[in-house]
């Protein structure tokens, strides 16, 4: 029987993987999807379940003894849980503490991510020559802006434009509202502090777009949403990618290793996830959008793009949960005052280090994001009219947690462990990573500053909050495989191209030089497009 020759594989069906599979089947190309995981429905969606209907109330300890990584995660209940990988079968080596979050079901992430959607900007593209550390992206700001456009008009962006230089606009829908205590603290800090709060920049539509329906705020968006609201793969670029008939999904596939021919990536052996059966796809290009360390790993137990160093060096992720919170006096707690289910919260940009190269002997930055709503103490002493009259004293809180830059720094690496293997017999992954001090000194300024624009918008018992988050619990790792102009000191070109396997694109996180300090996926989304388009460029020529 004569074998499929695919013009590509694409590993992944995430954020980055939909994007590959539908640009490049919209171009003509016949393409294979290779996913760990099983396909998803919407029946399978859990939004608007009551924690009453669940066994456990929403928390299974099955969730715990199968997940003991996966259950820290906010997002992995009862409910959904399967889409988050089982720790057991999925071990890995945390030579230091490292929460590595993973979910193998059709979409990947993108079913359960936060959706905050920002642009790097030329600052942050050019770290480097601003403050000497590090290497400037081989991708410049103006080049990417023709696919940050792209994508935000097809995915729905809500979000309010505020002319800043260091952080972008966007094309947006309409911007969701912010609360009153969100409102004081905005005009308290442009008068104070000449600092920007806005709304954050979400995947979530405030308006009816592309056969998708507008948010009707109805909660826990991590458990799917029957209305499509937000954007996720499934329901989107990868069905766009079926509609055109030059898809072939393969899920239920765990890849293992690119086999290589005459210094070209050839096939891709992959592991039944059920039968354990070995099967191999064949074709002319690979796209790996695998995620950041899966990615990676690939590439490791390949044998491929280690020709110098670079490959599993300068992991980075966001150093977060720390920040400050109080009490805003002037607004009077009412339940419907803070439109609790509001699926988003308040955005602050950087403003560390803009124009000057440190500050308290940090260099780069951070952001914030948080909220400010209502809470009422339900498990309040008293009956009846005691009762209702104490439930009703609610405060109108305030809070605001920092994401903080992590410096790319060689020592933050990964390895494969030759001793140990996953179910399907894949060697593991060895991680590790740790906060150096610029990443620890950039954090406590962060929760000092939230404390004093706190104060000083009214806001009362004000304390500074959170600890070191452990690496890789923000969930944004990026690095290891990263794009570069010079060979020695890099996995892939400016295309995200690998500098030794010319027909091998790795397009997630991996590529990342620098992490900024913005959540990352619209930008993996931008350049798996511009990667794309530029395969189909080559591929024309030959």
């Amino acid at each position: 029987m004569q074998t499929t020759v695919y013009d590509a594989v694409v590993v992944g069906s995430g954020a980055t993987g939909g994007w590959a599979a539908k640009r490049l089947t919209e171009a003509g190309l016949r393409v294979a999807m290779v996913e760990a995981g099983a396909k998803v429905t919407p029946k399978e969606f859990t939004e608007h379940n009551q924690p009453s209907q669940y066994q456990f109330l929403g928390m299974s300890p099955k969730v715990m003894e199968d997940r003991p990584i996966q259950g820290l995660c906010y997002a992995c209940r009862e409910g959904n849980h399967k889409w988050f990988v089982s720790d057991k079968e999925n071990p890995y080596v945390q030579e230091k503490p490292f929460n590595w979050i993973r979910m193998r079901v059709l979409g990947g992430r993108s079913l359960s991510w936060g959706r905050q959607s920002y642009r790097m900007s030329k600052l942050d593209l050019t770290g480097k020559s601003h403050d000497g550390y590090g290497d400037d992206w081989p991708v410049t700001y103006e080049e990417l802006v023709p696919y940050y456009e792209l994508v935000e008009r097809y995915v729905g962006i809500s979000g309010r434009a505020e002319g800043l230089e260091h952080l972008p606009d966007g094309i947006f829908q309409p911007p969701m509202e912010l609360t009153c205590g969100e409102t004081i603290l905005r005009d308290s800090m442009k008068k104070n502090f000449g600092r920007t709060l806005t709304i954050g920049r979400t995947a979530i539509l405030t308006k009816p777009h592309n056969g998708r329906q507008a948010c009707h705020y109805c909660g826990p968006c991590e458990q799917g949403c029957s209305t499509f609201s937000y954007f996720s793969s499934p329901f989107t670029t990868v069905a766009d990618a079926q509609k055109t008939g030059r898809l072939t999904l393969v899920t239920d596939a765990v890849a293992a290793k690119v086999l290589t021919k005459d210094g070209k990536a050839d096939r891709l052996m992959y592991i039944d996830r059920v039968t354990r059966e070995v099967r191999e796809v064949k074709a002319k290009v690979f796209v790996l959008c695998a995620s950041t360390l899966e990615s990676t790993r690939l590439l490791m137990n390949s044998g491929i793009c280690g020709d110098n160093d670079a490959l599993g060096k300068n992991l980075m992720d966001h150093i977060y949960q720390g920040g400050a919170s109080g009490v805003m006096p002037q607004v009077e707690a009412k339940p419907w005052a803070g439109m609790p289910r509001r699926p988003n919260g308040v955005y602050i940009p950087r403003f560390r280090n803009l124009k000057e190269r440190e500050t308290k002997g940090f260099i780069r930055g951070y952001g914030y994001q948080g909220g400010s709503a209502p809470a009422f103490d339900f498990g309040a002493p008293g009956f009846g009219k005691e009762y209702k009259e104490a439930v009703r004293k609610g405060i109108f809180g305030i809070s605001i947690n920092l994401w903080g830059e992590c410096l790319a720094r060689p020592e933050n690496h990964v390895s494969i462990d030759p001793n140990r293997v996953d179910a399907w017999g894949i060697p593991i992954l060895k991680i590790s990573a740790e906060w150096g001090e610029n990443e620890k000194k950039l954090w406590q300024d962060g929760r000092e500053q939230a404390a004093e624009m706190l104060e000083a918008a009214g806001a009362k018992n004000v304390r500074q909050t959170g600890q070191y988050s452990i690496p890789g619990f923000c969930i944004h790792e990026t690095g290891t495989a990263r794009m570069g102009t010079d060979k020695k000191k890099s996995v892939l070109n400016k295309w995200c191209q690998a500098h030794e396997v010319n027909n091998l694109f790795v397009t997630d996180g991996a590529a990342w030089v620098s992490s900024g300090c913005q959540n990352p996926t619209l930008t993996m989304m931008a350049l798996t497009v511009r990667a794309c388009d530029y395969i189909v460029r080559e591929m024309g020529k030959a």
